[in-house]
């Protein structure tokens, strides 16, 4: 059975995308560190990042600097966070999120119950940003 964010791709499962291409896609998590976090998800589903092509891995890291860099400027972010994952869910993803504090690296800096509208409206704010940096052809049409 495919895993979640397999669902997601395959559009079995919702969620908020903010970037798609043929390698990979960008969606808000529904536990966010902060307004606009984001996962940078290949289409491949790997489970360990050390087991992906460098190829695929560097256009990751292109996408998850693109996105962040849109972050920083929404939320006038003093940085960006990223952490890269697999063990909740096992498929190489990385995470991306306006950062404030060291705190949010931390698993109690998760909101384990973010309002789904709030979600909505930051999914809202990163396309429209994404779009005014001159990404719209991979920015989905959601809003």
């Amino acid at each position: 059975m495919p895993g979640i964010f397999a669902q997601i791709i395959a559009g079995e499962s919702p969620a908020r995308f903010v970037w798609t291409d043929d390698i990979c896609v960008a969606f808000l998590t529904i536990e966010p560190r902060g307004p606009g976090h984001t996962l940078v998800v290949p289409r491949q589903e790997v489970d360990r990042w050390l087991d992906v092509d460098a190829e695929t891995m560097e256009h990751l890291m292109r996408v998850a600097r693109q996105i962040s860099l849109a972050q920083r400027e929404e939320w006038d972010s003093d940085r960006v966070g990223l952490m890269i994952e697999g063990y909740v869910v096992p498929h190489l993803h990385i995470h991306i999120w306006p950062s404030w504090s060291p705190f949010e690296f931390h698993p109690g800096g998760i909101d384990r119950k973010a309002n789904p509208l709030h979600l909505d409206q930051n999914a809202v704010r990163l396309r429209a940003r994404l779009r005014a940096n001159g990404h719209g052809d991979r920015v989905p049409d959601e809003d």
